[in-house]
């Protein structure tokens, strides 16, 4: 190909954003976990994997567990974090349990979790679209 004829050189990217839209059922969880962890080794950012699966897997299964219909997952990655948000159509907000008997309980203790092991998680602002309500977990981003 002619050298005169090729694209112009495109700035780097600092920012990435990719969807998922995927049904509130049993395989939801996984295949947002994957799509995370793809994104992730995608742009080098490995070391963040297990705690950012970790994160989406638990948001994803509330989804799964306490509301119908589909789910939509965001995935942000800016030189400084990550933002992972879980949107749905349920209005109900979420609720921040510590559940009793430690970490012993089976039940209740996904956001816990979230707030355990991200650097900040919190609720949407505003709906998305059809979706009443996105749950949301920041990681930082090593320099």
């Amino acid at each position: 190909m002619d050298p005169a004829r090729r694209a112009a050189h495109r700035p780097t990217q600092l920012t990435h954003e990719y969807s998922l839209f995927s049904p509130a059922d049993a395989t939801a969880p996984r295949l947002c976990r994957d799509f995370v962890r793809t994104v992730l080794s995608t742009h080098g950012r490995a070391y963040l994997i297990t705690p950012a699966a970790l994160c989406t897997s638990e948001l994803v299964t509330n989804v799964h567990l306490y509301t119908k219909g589909t789910a939509m997952l965001r995935v942000r990655l800016t030189p400084a974090r990550l933002r992972v948000s879980v949107f749905d159509e349920s209005a109900d907000p979420p609720a921040l349990v510590r559940p009793a008997g430690g970490g012993a309980a089976c039940w209740g203790r996904g956001l816990a979790l979230v707030a355990e092991m991200a650097d900040g998680w919190g609720v949407a602002d505003g709906r998305a679209g059809r979706f009443a309500k996105g749950v949301w977990f920041e990681l930082w981003l090593a320099g």
